[in-house]
This record gives structure tokens, C-alpha cells and sequence, in this order.
């Protein structure tokens, strides 16, 4: 039905494309999976996992069979066909979200994980500017987290269609067809116009709360792992 009316034109070769990119996807997924697992179980049996690190791992592989299948719970939205409905078959906005926000936590973790064991905790007193920078990049992270997750309704919505004009959104800063969805809250989640909305100001508040932690951090002594940690964040953020 949808190839009839949506997709008719086509090419087999077209649709080898799209498919080789969802199995390579899928197969490396399972290559990672592999890898975290394999390993685990073999240090585990060996007997080098302290007994907080076989929590993490029980945790990391956990996320990993999680995530696994988050993509199938995913995709599966995606191929439900909607009575009375000729839209673009999508995938739900909603569990794309999910399946970027674990991933997000999965490799979050991994990496925290990983740098825990490779390098040691610096030594530093807890003066109140200190623990005003934690504090600050902890908030920083959340801020970049949201806006992460609010690019993947961006991308299941096809919001960024909307409008491709910048800092406007056509010929205004606030859309007139911002709040048309009702409830009001529905569109936060489902009107493409909010979410593209959304999205932007949140990128734009994102990057102003880490050019704003890189020049706090400037007025702190910190080591240069630190330093160049917060310096390449900000340059990062500006690439992005």
C-alpha cells in the first residue's frame, strides 16, 4: 500500500540503499553488543572484576540488551500501517527519542567507565568556586542531553522541512502556528513547528551555558586535563 501510493517511483537499487543501510546498522549493533559482553564475561570468570566493577558491567551490558531492543520496539512503530492515513511512514518520535537518549547514556557511561580506570581522580580542594564549576557543568550536561533528545522529535517529525531560514522562522521570531495543537502541551511533542522551535533555542542556550562554563573555568586553577577538557568542549559546541 504505501509503495503504491507514496513510493511508487522507486528503483530497486533505491530501495538496496536504504535497506543495506538499516542491516549494516543492525549488525553493528550486534557487534557491539558482542563486544561488551564477551569481554565482560571473560574478565568475569577470570576473576579481575572488583565487586563495584561487576556492577557497572552487569549495568553496561544490561544497557546494551536494552538499547537492543529499544531499536526493534523503534522501528516496529515504523511499520504499522495507520488507517486513513497517507503521511510518509515514520518511525514514532517518541521511541526514536528513546533510542537516542540510551544510546546517549550507554556511551556516556561507557566512557566515564573507561576514564575512571585509565586515569586517576584529581587530588583538588573543595573551595565554593569548585563546587560551583561541578555544578555547573552537571547542568550543562543535562541542558546538552535535552537538546540532544529534542533533535531526535526534530528528526521523526520532519520538523527541520518546516522552516530553513535562520534566526527567523520565515518572516517571524515566533511562528504564528506555534501553539496550534491542543492540548497545549501536545505540541511540545508533535507539532513539527514547535519542536523545530524548541530545538533551536535550546542548541542556542546550549551553546551560550558551555561558552559560559569555558570562561568561569578560566578563573579557577585547574589542572590541564581539566582545562583541555573544558576548552574542547567549547570548541565542539561551536562546531556543532
Amino acid at each position: 500500500t504505501v509503495f503504491n501510493s507514496l513510493n511508487h517511483d522507486m528503483t530497486l537499487t533505491e530501495f538496496k540503499f536504504i535497506w543495506y543501510m538499516e542491516y549494516s546498522h543492525r549488525m553493528w549493533g550486534r557487534v557491539v553488543g558482542l563486544v561488551y559482553i564477551l569481554p565482560a564475561a571473560y574478565f568475569w570468570r577470570k576473576g579481575w572484576l572488583s565487586r563495584p566493577m561487576k556492577g557497572c558491567v552487569l549495568a553496561l551490558c544490561g544497557l546494551v540488551c536494552f538499547q537492543g531492543l529499544l531499536g526493534w520496539y523503534m522501528v516496529k512503530s515504523g511499520l504499522e500501517e495507520k488507517p486513513d492515513s497517507y503521511d510518509i511512514p515514520r518511525v514514532s518520535q517518541y521511541r526514536l527519542a528513546a533510542h537516542l537518549g540510551s544510546a546517549l547514556v550507554l556511551y556516556s557511561a561507557s566512557l566515564w567507565t573507561g576514564l575512571s580506570l585509565l586515569l586517576p581522580q584529581h587530588e583538588l580542594p573543595a573551595t565554593q568556586q569548585l563546587l560551583r564549576l561541578r555544578q555547573f557543568a552537571h547542568g550543562t550536561t543535562a541542558l546538552i542531553f535535552l537538546t540532544a533528545l529534542s533533535g531526535a522529535f526534530v528528526a521523526g517529525l520532519d520538523a527541520g522541512l518546516v522552516y530553513n531560514s535562520f534566526p527567523k522562522m520565515g518572516e517571524r521570531w515566533i511562528p504564528d502556528d506555534l501553539l496550534a495543537f491542543s492540548p497545549v502541551l501536545r505540541n511540545i511533542f508533535e507539532n513539527p513547528t514547535t519542536v523545530q522551535f524548541d530545538h533551536r533555542i535550546l542548541g542556542i542556550a546550549s551553546v551560550t551555558a558551555v561558552t559560559a562554563l569555558y570562561l568561569f573555568s578560566r578563573k579557577i586553577p585547574l589542572p590541564r586535563r581539566t582545562r583541555m577538557a573544558v576548552t574542547s568542549l567549547l570548541a565542539v559546541a561551536c562546531m556543532q
